[in-house]
């Protein structure tokens, strides 16, 4: 009794950690669909369509140990540990785009088909989740009027947060297409055999990681992650290797789960056979942790995603651009330039914005070569109308240092704009010499040629065609002593 009363308590332990987490099986996915999804990965690879991303941690660059490459949405991106990625355009009616291939084009097509079927079957797992949920608490609404105890604790806020989550009303439609509306897929391609080096997993004892304990960042609340895994299984090494790990076939790749800053409660490693899939539904990927357990044989993955694009597409940063350009001026008679305010708050917020199209966008584009010219030029027009709205807001900075050389304001309004000034300036001169560091780095230089970061024309005084309108380092001695 005592050993089946444990188990008992050992399942209802795990349906309460790991719940949101649900995982089916190959064969619940129709063939067709396999077919086209396993093609198109062997496409991309075979286009070399794959990239290690040089990734941003506590101030140093590292190579991610999976090679990557973002499709979704067109003008979309996703941001993680300090790494914009810019999606290539998945076939969307109203936009132009042209692939390098008509392979290219099919397989982007066969993703956005996956991504259909991926978010019909998230809708449907998470109206069963709410169904559940609503039962087990009607089962124990009848169990607490018996009693006439919940309500008690209650009063006396006793009740824990996974107890109380049971009680929130069902979600309506709109709620769960809208956290469910991938608009993007990151694919990750890894050759375990091919890496030197794979850190083992550090608190259960479960093998090789290919990609450490984490969150995924950069989502929209509360939405759902879903997985597609494809692994190149049969390869000659796994189908010889006969030892086999405590826990787990090492020649097997899973996906683990863990509570999130717990290695109390024991983890979890789900086997992923070719064609599987997985969802983390809900605040999953927030109250917990996931990791990439390696088996022998290659992977692809697909890996759907409601992204947070509030500050993370085309049209929000030409919105920025707009917003800022507002305070520019052209006279009618000299075509002259200049600001329609020296507002404090209105000279922060264009050098802010300015801030943000040059290291957020630019920098961040150019900085990872020529690599999304594999699938399509669809981003080069955009970066380069970015490009011109970034010389006009250089200018922009120009006339401020001229009118607050001119001494027209009040002494105090002067220096209330300096110093508002100064701390952008000096903020853009820090990441100017980071991003130059990083483009000179051992680890930048060691790229294939055409992933190196390009040394665009607007990156420094010396490589630009067309000199700056001003010497960041100089403009920000000279603000400082006007202000002492």
């Amino acid at each position: 009794m005592k050993r089946r009363a444990g188990e008992r308590e050992k399942e209802l332990k795990w349906k309460t950690k790991y719940s949101k987490l649900v995982f089916r099986k190959s064969d619940t996915v129709p063939e067709e669909l396999h077919q086209m999804v396993q093609e198109s990965f062997l496409t991309l690879r075979k286009h070399d369509c794959f990239f290690q991303d040089l990734v941003r941690i506590k101030g140093k660059d590292f190579f991610t140990p999976v090679s990557r490459i973002l499709i979704g949405n067109p003008g979309c991106t996703y941001k993680y540990l300090n790494t914009r990625l810019f999606t290539v355009p998945w076939p969307t009616e109203g936009y132009e785009i042209k692939y390098c291939s008509p392979q290219i084009h099919d397989a982007c097509k066969a993703l956005i088909k996956l991504n259909d079927y991926l978010h019909v079957e998230a809708v449907k797992a998470l109206q069963g989740q709410n169904l559940l949920e609503s039962k087990e608490t009607e089962d124990t609404s009848v169990i607490d009027r018996e009693q006439n105890f919940a309500t008690s604790l209650r009063e006396k806020g006793s009740v824990s947060q996974d107890q109380s989550s049971c009680c929130v009303p069902e979600d309506d439609f709109t709620s769960l297409n809208s956290r469910t509306s991938y608009n993007v897929t990151l694919l990750n391609y890894m050759d375990p055999l091919q890496m030197l080096y794979l850190k083992q997993e550090p608190y259960f004892g479960m093998g090789n990681m290919a990609v450490s304990w984490h969150h995924d960042e950069n989502l929209v609340e509360r939405s759902t992650v879903a997985v597609y895994s494809y692994s190149c299984e049969g390869s000659p090494v796994e189908e010889t290797y006969d030892q086999k790990l405590e826990g787990r076939d090492p020649a097997v790749w899973h996906v683990g789960l863990k509570v999130a800053w717990d290695i109390e409660t024991p983890g979890l490693a789900v086997p992923l056979r070719q064609g599987d899939f997985y969802l983390m539904l809900d605040d999953l990927n927030t109250t917990h942790q996931h990791c990439v357990l390696a088996g022998f044989s290659p992977r692809f993955s697909s890996t759907h995603r409601v992204a947070d694009c509030s500050r993370g597409t085309l049209e929000y940063i030409f919105g920025q651009c707009e917003l800022a350009l507002q305070n520019l001026q052209t006279d009618s008679n000299s075509r002259a330039l200049s600001l329609k305010s020296l507002e404090t708050a209105v000279v922060k917020q264009v050098e802010e914005i300015h801030n943000e199209v040059e290291f957020e966008w630019l920098r961040q584009f150019w900085f990872q070569g020529k690599r999304y010219l594999k699938c399509t030029d669809w981003w080069l027009k955009p970066m380069a109308k970015l490009e011109e709205y970034w010389r006009k807001m250089e200018t922009m900075t120009s006339l401020v240092l001229h009118e607050v050389r001119k001494k027209e304001q009040t002494e105090e309004q002067r220096n209330e704009t300096i110093s508002c000034f100064l701390l952008v300036l000096t903020e853009r001169q820090r990441l100017r010499k980071e991003w130059t560091a990083r483009c000179q780095s051992e680890a930048a230089e060691s790229l294939p040629e055409d992933q190196k970061p390009e040394c665009h024309p607007f990156w420094t005084n010396d490589e630009c065609n067309m000199p700056l309108p001003y010497d960041l380092e100089e403009v920000i001695a000279h603000l400082q002593n006007l202000v002492q």
